[in-house]
């Protein structure tokens, strides 16, 4: 274990022999650090907070602090949970959870970028980009390989579906569903088509996607209407997957503006 001598680690914490920690880090004793982690400088671990293998913890990042929630009081017992392979870079805000037993979760492979916040009760899946400045206020829910562009913001009890894009600098405070691209304030303007190309989605499902927005977000119903047409219809597993993200949205999802579509293959 590499540990400068400078750095501040209760006894009762745990460490796994391989990890280091840097100058002036604080590593709280209800912390549990898994095995390649690095802890740089002036990062600070307080509260129950459990991490996987092969973390890097950016210098002045704060996991496991406080919720900024009037509801919370100092005698809830509630974590942060984080996965293996993260790279969580400077300044990174994680909260615990609000309520008893709660926790905010990171998966693995994700990327946090400079300044990012996570609120309490967040949850992002696996490989998702955080870029800089972003801030996700308590229980937002990020699918997998969702990338979220810098300076974005994010209401409460949000969704975000999993391969979505979101655009820099926009807000939302409604859902986001999977595979799209949302920009400015809860408006999608077609289909992340890079990012399923990147993923691996094939030919076929990409067009399928394609179809299953149309019907949504360009045929001119009403998307509960939508909804129910697509009923029976025979939809493979990606648009199914689509289709019920925006049924079980309890927020409403974003809309669609066509003259927002300036790519040729936006959807």
């Amino acid at each position: 274990m590499k540990i400068h001598p400078s750095a501040v680690i209760s006894p009762s914490a745990r460490l796994a022999d391989t990890v280091e920690v840097g100058p002036h880090a604080v590593i709280g004793g209800e912390a549990e650090i898994g095995a390649g982690c690095v802890i740089q400088a002036h990062a600070i671990i307080e509260g129950r907070v459990t991490m996987g293998v092969g973390n890097v913890v950016g210098y002045g990042a704060v996991i496991g602090a406080v919720p900024q929630d009037f509801a919370h009081s100092p005698e809830i017992a509630s974590g942060v949970r984080i996965g293996d392979s993260n790279r969580i870079r400077e300044y990174v805000t994680i909260h615990r959870g609000t309520k008893e037993g709660t926790e905010t979760t990171v998966g693995s492979g994700c990327f946090l970028m400079v300044g990012c916040h996570l609120g309490h009760n967040v949850s992002l899946a696996d490989h998702v980009i955080v870029t800089n400045n972003c801030l996700l206020a308590g229980y937002v829910d990020v699918g997998e390989s969702a990338v979220l562009g810098g300076g974005s913001v994010f209401h409460q009890f949000m969704r975000i579906g999993r391969r979505a894009m979101i655009a820099g600098s926009s807000s939302f405070n409604k859902d986001i569903p999977p595979f799209v691209t949302a920009n400015f304030r809860n408006l999608l303007v077609g289909l992340n088509v890079i990012g399923l190309r990147r993923g691996g989605f094939s030919p076929a499902a990409r067009t399928e996607i394609k179809r299953a927005f149309k019907l949504v977000y360009r045929s001119g119903l009403r998307v509960g209407e939508a909804l129910d047409q697509a009923v029976g219809s025979g939809w493979g597993p990606e648009a199914t997957e689509f289709f019920d993200f925006i049924r079980a949205s309890k927020r409403g999802t974003c809309t669609s503006n066509r003259l927002a579509d300036t790519r040729p293959d936006a959807g």
